[in-house]
């Protein structure tokens, strides 16, 4: 049934703490290209290709200050989110050895908008408190380097779901939790409704630093069990955060056919890093939200798309805001090799 799991987390959510929030809302994207100032600023063009979402500040280099002040519109339908988003492209790559960029399709119970994702705030399932991220904090999921198991798939933090059918076949469970369409890695077969990827971020901060040199270890993962089983932050890392999740769906239908799939069979999908194997998806944040209005809606008890405290936006109006391409090369159509990457 079309918002059986969207039904599904609501009603968990009011079993569980009436004054839980989840937030989910759309961002469309707002540029495609080759920049990444959160793991290499002012690189001008990044190793590999991005799809960001968001507000107007991104850019190859984006101040440590207050983002909100910086941008002055957003692709998301919260008008007040002026945080950028961004993840790794997925390309198909062909039999001929050509690649085109896989589209993305608006999530279950979305619509309006253009590329980009699906973002989730969640405060913990036992009712506690977060503190929401501060001006200026940015962090990182995930390393683009990753080519075998392991890394932050211990807290389930990254997954593709493979859609056993269109309008979201087989999407009957919580993220990363059903092993009959759920993986690791870039599912292995045909997924005729599309592939979802889903990243959680660390939940857990040090309470002092707003970013690290790796982008990571300013924050945590749970000391034992995940977020949603209620783990404890270490000690180190003792604040707890809302978690932050993305989904991005791939339309992969226009590449089922296996007629188009390399001679031996293997799936053909590749993330914009040379990744053919997953493991390497990877998520970058960089907070942006206006004054404490995501403090103010997690403390709200809110769930979905519309939150008493904050302020929205049609998505007319949310995919009127851009940035300029600064890099200039071709990232759609059938290319010989995805930008960056020598293959």
């Amino acid at each position: 049934m079309k918002f059986q799991l969207f039904a599904s987390i609501w009603f968990l959510a009011q079993a569980l703490n009436a004054a839980q929030t989840v937030l989910r809302f759309g961002c469309s994207q707002i540029v495609v290209e080759r920049l990444d100032p959160l793991v290499n600023p002012g690189l001008n063009p990044s190793p590999h290709v991005h799809q960001v979402t968001g507000g107007n500040a991104f850019n190859a280099d984006i101040p440590s200050s207050d983002v909100s002040q910086i941008a002055n519109c957003t692709t998301c339908s919260f008008s007040e989110d002026l945080s950028n988003y961004w993840t790794a492209n997925m390309y198909f790559k062909a039999r001929n050895g050509t690649y085109k960029r896989v589209p993305q399709i608006p999530n279950r119970g979305l619509t309006g908008e253009v590329g980009g994702m699906t973002v989730y705030y969640t405060s913990p399932y036992d009712g506690s408190k977060v503190t929401a991220f501060k001006p200026g904090f940015r962090m990182l999921a995930g390393n683009a380097d990753q080519r075998a198991t392991g890394g932050i798939t211990k807290w389930n933090a990254i997954c593709f779901r493979c859609y056993t059918a269109k309008n979201f076949g087989g999407d009957n469970g919580a993220p990363c939790s059903d092993s009959k369409v759920d993986s690791v890695s870039l599912p292995s077969k045909a997924c005729p409704g599309g592939i979802r990827t889903t990243i959680r971020f660390p939940t857990c901060w040090d309470g002092k630093n707003l970013d690290s040199p790796d982008h990571m270890t300013h924050v945590s993962y749970p000391s034992s069990k995940t977020f949603e089983d209620n783990g404890p932050c270490p000690n180190t890392h003792p604040v707890k955060l809302p978690q932050l999740m993305f989904e991005i769906v791939w339309d992969t239908s226009a590449f089922n056919d296996k007629g188009m799939w390399p001679a031996d069979g293997s799936q053909p999908f590749v993330l914009s890093m040379g990744d053919s194997t997953g493991y390497g998806q990877h998520g970058d944040y960089v907070f942006g939200w206006k004054g404490d209005q995501l403090q103010k809606a997690m403390d709200a008890g809110c769930f979905g798309a519309t939150c008493k405290p904050l302020a929205t936006q049609s998505f007319d109006v949310a995919n009127k805001c851009a940035v300029p391409d600064s890099v200039k090369e071709k990232v759609d159509g059938w290319i010989e090799k995805i930008p960056g990457m020598q293959m």
